[in-house]
């Protein structure tokens, strides 16, 4: 009987480690390959370039940081990302729901949705920048209806906009292939039920799908976010390398620009920290308030 009763919480207990044995792998890989360079990270961001190169100098970078016009705008253009997020969320989500509609044509949609996907972001910013040059194709055709040329990327108001739009187009791929898994797991008998009740297309959308697919939706937000944060610097140096007048500096670019031009590798540190902290705090606001929504709902 002592046996058995060894035995058998020998079991339980083995039971109760295999979690953690089977966890153990992927925890210490995010240890060694993202904690502690970030901590690496934020460390040195507390130490000087130059002459002071590895002195211990406080909060001054962030200091320099907070002073700095040229950072300023770069945060300022992330506020714009936020405000274009709902957007660079609801394409991808539309077109996913018209392919799982199946909508004439949709396995071929389904392809040239993802095809951008698969390009590098060099390959993209110039293909775009002969596109959308001052004498390229889309003013060619804005002249042929009478419209006046536009300066796409040279125009301080709208180059940022013309960035996103094309980071939009080269990457809502991905959120589509995430959209369409989230749509297997939606009940098809709400659907039906919808139809059977009469309800129109964006009654369906509004009070059947995007209810069921809030934490597809939530991950979506989220990913996007990090993407535009983080996923924008090859179309960014192809395209206008942060100009007209530092109208299009994002942090990632600000950061390279500290790093690589002006070795300035604390200081770079530093902003790098800032943007992890701008990604978190925006990330969490995000889940937060769709959650709220979700509930609502």
């Amino acid at each position: 009987m002592k046996r058995r009763a060894r035995t058998a919480a020998g079991t339980v207990r083995a039971e109760r480690l295999a979690p953690y044995v089977l966890v153990a792998p992927a925890v210490l890989i995010i240890v060694a390959l993202r904690l502690w360079p970030l901590a690496l990270g934020v460390n040195f961001s507390f130490t000087g370039d130059g002459e002071f190169n590895g002195t211990f100098v406080g909060p001054g970078n962030y200091l320099e940081l907070a002073g700095d016009p040229l950072f300023h705008l770069s945060l300022r253009n992330v506020g714009l990302l936020v405000l274009l997020l709902p957007l660079a969320v609801a394409i991808p989500g539309l077109l996913a729901t018209f392919i799982y509609l199946r909508v004439p044509g949709h396995r071929v949609y389904r392809s040239v949705y993802f095809f951008p996907a698969v390009l590098s972001p060099v390959i993209v910013g110039a293909i775009f920048n002969l596109m959308l040059g001052y004498e390229g194709p889309l003013n060619s055709a804005l002249a042929a209806i009478g419209a006046g040329p536009v300066d796409w990327l040279g125009d301080p108001g709208i180059a940022m906009f013309t960035v996103v739009g094309v980071h939009i187009w080269a990457t809502f791929g991905m959120a589509l292939v995430v959209f369409l898994a989230g749509f297997s797991t939606l009940d098809a008998s709400l659907l039906d039920a919808a139809r059977v009740d009469g309800a129109s297309l964006r009654r369906t959308i509004w009070h059947v799908i995007i209810p069921s697919l809030t934490r597809t939706i939530q991950f979506v937000f989220v990913t996007t976010m990090i993407g535009m944060l983080t996923s924008m610097f090859g179309l960014l140096f192809v395209m206008t390398s942060g100009g007209p007048e530092g109208s299009t500096y994002l942090p990632e670019y600000y950061i390279w620009h500290q790093q690589g031009q002006m070795n300035r590798p604390a200081l770079a540190s530093a902003a790098s920290t800032v943007l992890f902290v701008v990604m978190l705090v925006v990330g969490l606001l995000q889940i937060t308030l769709l959650r709220r929504a979700g509930r609502q709902d």
